[in-house]
């Protein structure tokens, strides 16, 4: 039988390079608040009860939004609210309900500790589209790692609400590390067994609180039996389970999503950080920064800057200086890099 692999992966190469000439921001995350309930082992962003930053004002994000309304037609952007934790925002509704009203479609990332049936509600009736809820191991682990001994109970009752609801889009999200590796069979079957059908891996990035934490970090042979379970798990085919968006995988790559890895940070995504800055995705380092809503039209910044996402040749260097499959690769994950003169990255390439 002849392998299609190779005509499959130049095909997808076809596709991104027309995906990043076009380059149409499509989902745009919006860092409305530093504050949270939680104070997780492995926050990437070191977020606190009582941030130092306040919240963002939501008038100047809407006003950071008319470029982008204007040249997009309704529903082509989706506004994915995150944090800190968003439900702490006593007006969210009310910033979905005119998210909606002036054509975009919006969602939030929760650690679920706040999401009950009335803010189900309230919520849903103000155009929620879309739900990310963490879920990072069984009770003993999860509450572990999120530093409080309710966080399972509520993020499995918040998920259980969500995917009863069929005009939802939602996932659930584990972030992957030694302690609940083991725990990702029985979470299947718990997810299963509560009607929840979507379900996305991630290992640990380095940043923030998990740079401190050495012990969050899967070794080589822990990341093939994280990729190992996803592929079985695609193969039995009761929940679309998925690795995420962090790394190239070599052999696993058809077996461990929908499609291949593409890194669409500037690309496909962006951000408006808590102070303004307009970025990526935003895990990547604010080095990274290509503006402020306070001073640049967002969409001049995106059609005349993020250059160094849409051109990854750069990130040929240190050990993908003679990788054969850069090209398909690309240097991997862009929050992976520190700077864009660091050598340091993560291969997951098997």
């Amino acid at each position: 039988m002849t392998d299609k692999r190779p005509f499959r992966r130049w095909l997808f190469r076809s596709f991104r390079k027309n995906e990043t000439e076009i380059h149409e921001l499509n989902y745009l995350f919006w860092e409305c608040t530093w504050r949270c309930n939680l104070s997780c082992r492995h926050c990437g962003s070191d977020c606190k009860a009582a941030a130092a930053v306040a919240d963002m004002p939501f008038q100047d994000f809407l006003k950071a939004l008319e470029p982008l309304e204007k040249r997009y037609p309704r529903d082509t952007t989706i506004i994915a609210i995150t944090g800190g934790e968003p439900l702490l925002r006593p007006d969210l509704a009310e910033c979905g309900r005119q998210l909606r009203e002036h054509g975009f479609r919006w969602g939030v990332v929760s650690n679920g500790m706040l999401y009950d049936e009335s803010r189900h509600r309230e919520l849903l009736a103000a155009g929620l589209n879309s739900v990310t809820i963490s879920l990072d191991g069984l009770e003993e682990t999860h509450n572990w790692l999120r530093g409080n001994p309710q966080s399972f109970k509520r993020a499995l009752a918040a998920l259980k609400l969500i995917a009863a609801t069929p005009q939802l889009a939602y996932d659930v999200v584990t972030c992957v590390h030694p302690r609940n590796l083991p725990n990702l069979p029985p979470l299947k079957e718990i997810l299963l067994a509560n009607g929840i059908r979507h379900w996305r891996l991630f290992t640990i990035a380095p940043i923030g609180r998990a740079a401190l934490d050495d012990d969050l970090q899967l070794s080589r042979p822990q990341v093939e039996q994280m990729l190992q379970f996803i592929a079985a798990t695609r193969k039995e085919g009761h929940i679309d389970l998925s690795f995420s968006c962090e790394a190239y995988t070599g052999k696993y790559e058809e077996n461990i999503r929908s499609s291949y890895f593409f890194c669409r940070a500037g690309i496909n995504i962006g951000s408006v950080l808590i102070n303004g800055d307009i970025c990526a995705c935003p895990n990547v380092n604010r080095s990274y920064v290509q503006g402020n809503i306070y001073h640049d039209d967002l969409m001049d910044v995106w059609d005349n800057k993020f250059r160094i996402m849409r051109d990854r040749r750069w990130m040929q260097c240190g050990p993908c200086a003679h990788c054969k499959e850069f090209k398909q690769c690309l240097g991997g994950a862009l929050h992976l890099r520190p700077n864009p003169e660091s050598n340091i990255l993560r291969c997951y390439k098997f």
